[in-house]
């Protein structure tokens, strides 16, 4: 791995660390419910909306490298998406894990927050598919961009500062997409935080196998 992706790499295990602790530390319901306290009408805008880029529209900027003529990167988004899509569909159908709707309809006393206009779904709840999708697409890009660095030779310190930020502004554009499924009562936290190691293992796994033969030096990346 790039000496720069170290920065987003532990930056997310951090951020996983933290998730575990929740899991931890508080009942499952009681923590969706202490998640989803502060509801506001921009937030319910902004995450219903913004968990919707995890249907079609990263796919489709996956694809703007084509315009660069850069097709091996194209294809490795496509296998790290196609890889861990099919992890997590297996998943889902031997687990078959309750969505919170489910849940919550058999919980006295208990009310699940929900955002207008959102559809809920009942089942197969386990792990986030759409919390995958974010992942697998900002680690593919952390990936790139720290192979960018490395290939320009910008290790010193003024490259250093915006090389740590991009990595982090990344990482927290996934976080949010992981975010907006709880915030959005689609899912667990447990479930956000192993679509989350997927989308995380998967494309680190082929880079470090396979990456090199995928993407050749002389397209400035990867």
């Amino acid at each position: 791995m790039k000496k720069s992706f170290i920065i987003y790499a532990v930056a997310y295990l951090a951020l996983l660390a933290y998730a575990c602790w929740l899991l931890y530390s508080y009942p499952k319901l009681e923590l969706h419910l202490l998640l989803n306290s502060h509801h506001t009408e921009f937030q319910d805008v902004f995450f219903k909306y913004y968990s919707m880029l995890a249907e079609w529209p990263l796919y489709l900027l996956a694809l703007v490298p084509l315009l660069l003529k850069w097709k091996r990167i194209v294809i490795f988004f496509f296998i790290c998406e196609l890889s861990s899509a099919i992890f997590v569909q297996i998943l889902k159908h031997i687990i078959k894990a309750d969505r919170p709707a489910r849940v919550f309809e058999h919980c006295q006393g208990m009310v699940l927050p929900v955002v207008e206009g959102v559809h809920l779904h009942h089942s197969n709840s386990f792990p986030s598919g759409h919390t995958s999708t974010f992942f697998v697409f900002f680690t593919c890009c952390a990936l790139m961009l720290a192979s960018y660095f490395h290939s320009t030779g910008r290790h010193d310190r003024k490259a250093w500062l915006p090389a740590a930020a991009a990595m982090l502004l990344l990482l927290l554009l996934a976080a949010l997409g992981a975010y907006s499924r709880i915030y959005i009562s689609q899912h667990f936290l447990s479930d956000v935080c192993v679509g989350s190691i997927i989308g995380f293992s998967v494309p680190c796994l082929l880079y470090y196998f396979c990456g090199n033969r995928l993407l050749k030096p002389k397209s400035g990346l990867i």
